[in-house]
Formats: structure tokens, C-alpha cells, sequence
């Protein structure tokens, strides 16, 4: 048995990775707020890592602001790699997003200021780039209306289970470090607008949702397709529908 510690334990994907690493046998340590652990500081955190032969970091800031997500990204990898380094820590195991590389603002921007860290932390780390999870559109939809009006982002996508992202995660971070991992893809393009739709149906509401182009670099790969993985892509098995109604059947329709 390893011990394998979450970095942002409590979010959408880092519960189930915790789940998926316990499920596998390991040891997940929980590294959040709620454990005692503030990740864009450094205190504590390396004598947490203490015995971890891995860290899996799933962090998420709740924002669209360009140099909020670079700020918020940019402190956790480094406090991560420095208290890894000082922990004895074997491997870093990163969750990016497909494209992030490419948009130079948002959420993105964040994204990708966390690549560069990492890629120039040496030879003990592996990525993984996913696409949306199937809870985007829910997230979305969450953020509420404007006149009356859901608002969209024109976005084609490839939306993957978050449940599938986690056990890759935790099957990744249980091994050697590999670099730069095949993309992980869900098994068919989408549009973020009929994906919202489609939600609303299932929860029995109404609501019109329009279809909006996002300004920036950030817009521009949400609408012209760079979120979508190559050919090379490992592609998940749960489709969007099928997602969604495994929620209804359990009488939880995502909100």
C-alpha cells in the first residue's frame, strides 16, 4: 500500500479520485482546506507529504479572471513541487485541460501557467490532459440567467466522465513518472449549448438557452474545436446521456 496524496481532495473530480485511490488499495491523504491545509501557502505542507510516494493535484478556482486563475495556479504547483521536494516525494501527477496550452486568458491562462511550472520542475512528473467533465454543463447552467436568458459559451467539446478521469489519475499515480500522458477524451463531440439543454430537459425545467461566442484567446479555442483531443487520445466510455441518466435513475438530477 502507497500513500497517495489528493490536493484539492473536496472538489468534483478530487472526491472521486480519492475514492478511486482507496479503490486501487493506496492510502489517500486528503490535502484541502477542510484537512487543515491552505495550498497556496506553504505551511505544513511538506511535513503532510511526509511518507506520500505520490501527489495527485486536481486544484480549481472558481473564476474567469485571467490573472486571478494565474495567480491561484502559479502559488499551489509551486508550493506542491517545493514541499514535494523537501517531503521526498517520487511523483507529481497533474490534471491539465486539453487546449489549455493555446489560451493566453481566463480560467485557461491559470492552466496553462501550471503546465510551464511543472514541465520545468525536472523529470519526476506526469500530466494528464482531460477535456470537460459531463458536470460542466451544469456549472454552467448554475451560473444562472441574464434577462431571462441561460448564456452559453460557443464551445464544441468532448465531454468525459469525471468518475473515468479520476480512476486514470489514480492509475497513473500509483506507477513511475511518464511526462506528458496521452489526452483523455469522452466518446463524442458536443456542444456546450445542446449539452445545457438536454440538463434542463431532465430536470423538468424550462429556460432558453443562447449560444454565445466568449471574447479572447480564451473564445476563440472554446469555438474552434482545440478543446477537442487528436487522434492519439485515450477516449472514455460514458456518454453525456448516459451520465445523466444514471443521475436521474438515482433520483439526483445534477443541479
Amino acid at each position: 500500500m502507497q500513500r497517495i496524496a489528493i490536493a484539492g481532495a473536496t472538489g468534483v473530480v478530487g472526491r472521486l479520485t480519492v475514492e478511486a485511490v482507496r479503490a486501487a488499495g493506496d492510502e489517500p491523504i486528503s490535502l484541502s482546506r477542510a484537512s487543515g491545509i491552505d495550498l497556496t501557502r506553504p505551511d505544513g505542507l511538506a511535513a503532510r507529504l511526509e511518507g506520500c510516494h505520490a501527489v495527485i493535484d486536481v486544484t480549481s478556482i472558481a473564476t474567469l479572471e485571467t490573472e486571478a486563475a494565474i495567480a491561484f495556479f502559479s502559488a499551489v504547483t509551486s508550493n506542491l513541487l517545493a514541499a514535494e521536494r523537501d517531503a521526498g516525494v517520487a511523483h507529481h501527477v497533474a490534471l491539465s485541460i486539453v487546449g489549455a496550452a493555446k489560451s493566453e486568458s481566463g480560467y485557461y491562462a491559470g492552466k496553462a501557467a501550471q503546465e510551464r511550472l511543472i514541465m520545468a520542475a525536472g523529470e519526476r512528473w506526469t500530466m494528464l490532459r482531460a477535456t470537460q467533465f459531463h458536470e460542466f454543463a451544469a456549472q454552467t447552467l448554475a451560473r444562472g440567467r441574464t434577462a431571462g436568458v441561460y448564456i452559453a459559451p460557443k464551445m464544441r467539446c468532448r465531454p468525459v466522465a469525471a468518475i473515468e478521469v479520476a480512476g486514470e489519475l489514480a492509475r497513473l499515480a500509483a506507477g513511475a513518472p511518464q511526462g506528458l500522458v496521452p489526452d483523455l477524451g469522452g466518446p463524442s463531440v458536443e456542444r456546450m449549448a445542446d449539452l445545457m439543454r438536454r440538463l434542463l430537459r431532465a430536470r423538468r425545467e424550462r429556460g432558453l438557452v443562447l449560444e454565445v461566442r466568449l471574447p479572447g484567446s480564451m473564445g476563440r479555442i472554446l469555438a474552434d474545436g482545440s478543446l477537442i483531443p487528436g487522434v492519439s487520445a485515450t477516449l472514455g466510455r460514458m456518454t453525456f446521456d448516459e451520465w445523466l441518466a444514471s443521475h436521474i435513475r438515482d433520483g439526483d438530477a445534477p443541479a
